[in-house]
């Protein structure tokens, strides 16, 4: 059974690799609510009355329980049987084998730091788009979707003790590091090169993808700009770990500062960085960001004595 599908086409692996995903998605996300249930307990019909008020204490706690089962069974468990289906070596496959130089490592680190500013600019921006006029009802009910999902989250980052900021640190930064890195750059994009021979195609294209999976039209281009720079990280490094490094960093960073925020250790909103017309700032993050990518890239090309290990690992 190992390696079943290694010979099949990249077209049909990604029709695989969907189907695997939503069953498994479906699957544990029916398996999160019946662990909700039995903590808690209490029926399915009033788990769905908690679930519509995020607001309830109880709701939120449930609202945890279910995303980080599900999350992890949409994200972390579909790569590891893919790579099962599509290569006798798994860990190979999903680029998780090469380990990163220390030096690496912390230009990445600076780099998503670096970044912030510019990516909260793009947010802005891409807050301020609307659709034409015929598409009215469609703008309306992203907008719907946009603040509800907003609640949740301000409610998600509603840090009252550690033990919040600690549970936050592993459901918003490294489950989602991990999981969502495996499937778009360990899978959708090792895909993509391989469908389309072209490392720039690839990596834009799985970012698309990430960013669309979201369901958030408002911060579409700065979530796929950091698919691309993820996507960039793993092509130049073939490991894995880069851009999983990165991701954490992003999202881990956003809970740190705001868990700083709320206890007053710092008065910096961390929402609100490169945004506000701070026009010097985004042009600081800019070049500061695009200098240490260019290392970065110079750094890996001399390792590997390739532009693209990652690509060449498909040959």
């Amino acid at each position: 059974m190992k390696a079943i599908w290694g010979n099949n086409t990249p077209y049909s692996k990604f029709l695989i690799t969907v189907g695997i995903i939503l069953l498994s998605a479906v699957l544990f996300t029916l398996i999160s609510t019946v662990i909700a249930t039995m903590v808690y307990g209490i029926s399915m019909a009033e788990l769905q009355v908690l679930m519509n008020d995020p607001s309830k204490p109880e709701a939120l706690s449930i609202f945890k329980i279910v995303q980080t089962v599900s999350a992890a069974g949409t994200f972390l468990v579909p790569p590891f049987i893919l790579a099962w289906l599509f290569s006798r070596d798994s860990m190979k496959y999903l680029s998780l084998k090469k380990t990163p130089k220390y030096y690496s490592a912390m230009v990445v680190i600076l780099i998503m730091l670096a970044v912030t500013p510019l990516i909260n600019f793009l947010g802005e921006i891409n807050s301020q788009m609307h659709l034409p006029g015929f598409l009215k009802s469609v703008e309306d009910w992203m907008k719907q979707a946009e603040d509800q999902a907003a609640r949740l989250t301000d409610a998600f980052l509603k840090m009252d003790t550690p033990g919040d900021f600690i549970f936050n640190i592993f459901m918003i930064g490294l489950l989602p590091a991990i999981g969502e890195e495996l499937v778009f750059r360990g899978i959708v994009q090792k895909l993509f090169q391989q469908w389309s021979k072209n490392t720039h195609v690839a990596i834009w294209s799985s970012a698309f993808i990430f960013s669309a999976m979201h369901m958030q039209f408002y911060g579409f281009i700065p979530r796929m700009a950091l698919g691309g720079m993820l996507g960039y990280m793993l092509a130049w490094s073939g490991s894995l770990w880069l851009p999983i490094l990165g991701h954490f960093v992003n999202n881990a960073g956003a809970v740190v500062f705001m868990y700083l925020f709320q206890r007053g250790i710092t008065d910096i909103d961390p929402d609100k960085i490169g945004t506000e017309s701070d026009y010097m700032g985004v042009v600081f993050s800019l070049v500061v960001s695009a200098v240490l990518l260019f290392a970065l890239y110079k750094r890996e090309k001399k390792l590997n004595g390739s532009v693209n290990p990652a690509a060449e690992e498909l040959a």
